[in-house]
């Protein structure tokens, strides 16, 4: 994937970005346990918890997810660049799915409408977080008017 920068300037910004987003989503989760305790794990009640509604299956899954997106912020190595590429994608894909069964039965981890855009803006904030915290050597980290060059020619390495 040559066309993913390497070493960019910004990647201390998206680092704090998806630790933001990790530990609201922690929060959320450890809140939505605490606020479904005793409920279904499946439930579709009325719980709201920080502007978002859950029940005890959501609640646990953000807490789990919400624990690998803190580790994927902490970690300094290109693990925690592929992680945040794979749980950008999950997420993206999850409020897609979610969206599709909102007014259903199948609607299993009790989503609202504005569940799904949370999602959909976590999952595009993690998204360019693992396009841009690409770490590796120096003589990979190619300067951006190398990359940018529009004759075509390659840059010698």
């Amino acid at each position: 994937m040559a066309h993913i920068p390497v070493n960019h300037p910004a990647r201390p910004v998206y680092r704090v970005l998806a630790g933001l987003i990790g530990l609201y989503i922690v929060v959320f989760g450890v809140f939505g346990i605490v606020e479904t305790a005793g409920e279904d794990l499946f439930g579709r009640g009325s719980h709201w918890v920080l502007g978002l509604r859950t029940n005890l299956a959501f609640a646990l899954a953000s807490v789990v997810f919400g624990l690998v997106v803190l580790f994927g912020a902490a970690h300094r190595g290109n693990l925690g660049h592929l992680l945040n590429l794979v749980i950008g994608v999950v997420f993206l894909v999850v409020g897609l799915a979610m969206l599709t069964v909102l007014q259903t039965e199948a609607n299993f981890l009790n989503f609202s409408m504005s569940t799904v855009i949370v999602s959909m803006l976590f999952g595009l904030v993690l998204l360019a977080t693992g396009l841009y915290d690409k770490v590796g050597p120096p003589e990979h980290a190619e300067p951006e008017p190398e990359v940018r060059d529009n004759s075509g020619a390659r840059p010698a390495r």
